[in-house]
């Protein structure tokens, strides 16, 4: 755990802008700092929390949000297959508890691991609880003092986000052989976006297309195994 938080607080630091405008926007929508720091320590996914804040309205649209958060998160399902082999030891309430901490950059952390013949799922909760911690500080920053850290929309702060995101993908990259899952799943995100269909649809839709086009690839590979020999 401790050499999973260590790996994971670099990433920390570029998501720590993500953490302010989630708290930002709880502020603006009315909800009060013990709400959102219960929707940010119970749900944990930037994206969603977002994408809920935004059709936040009073009455507060409960049905709606929490169709938006499942479809948008719909996406921990193919990262929890691919790390069956980190959780296939665990049971009960570590199995669940590991999977409840599981985000985007624990994930991407954890698979780089796994590549290096290390499987152990106590650095993911590491990863993910350092960041997890960091989340908390952050939106409380965030929702406490709103409106002195208002930034306008596009302010270059908020690509700390993006750029953290996208750090993950060098450790996990594994040449020409990953590069058909991840266009796969860049140009169905686009082509989403570019019909007008707004978040989490893109998100979704670029998640489960490169996870489908990545396992094609590999039950290909599988199957030609036998014939090489």
């Amino acid at each position: 755990m401790r050499r999973g938080a260590r790996a994971a607080l670099g990433l920390t630091l570029g998501l720590m802008p993500f953490g302010l405008v989630v708290g930002m926007t709880g502020d603006a929508r009315g909800l009060s700092l013990l709400e959102i720091l219960l929707m940010s320590g119970l749900v944990f996914a930037g994206t969603s929390q977002l994408v809920a804040l935004e059709l936040w309205a009073d009455p507060a649209p409960i049905l709606a949000a929490s169709l938006a958060c499942l479809v948008i998160n719909l996406r921990m399902a193919p990262m929890g297959v691919a790390l069956a082999p980190v959780f296939d030891r665990l049971h009960g309430i570590r199995l669940w508890g590991s999977l409840a901490v599981l985000v985007d950059n624990a994930f991407a952390l954890t698979v780089a691991e796994m590549r290096a013949g290390r499987r152990d799922a106590g650095f993911l909760v590491g990863a993910s609880l350092c960041m997890w911690c960091n989340w908390m500080v952050m939106c409380t920053i965030g929702h406490s003092f709103g409106a002195a850290l208002r930034l306008p929309p596009g302010h270059p702060l908020f690509f700390a986000s993006v750029a953290a995101l996208m750090s993950i993908l060098v450790p996990i990259w594994r040449g020409r052989s990953d590069l058909l899952p991840w266009l796969v799943a860049a140009v169905l995100a686009l082509l989403v976006h570019g019909i007008g269909l707004g978040a989490p649809w893109p998100v979704l839709a670029g998640a489960l297309g490169g996870a489908a086009a990545g396992a094609a690839r590999d039950l290909l590979q599988a199957a030609s195994r036998p014939a090489a020999r």
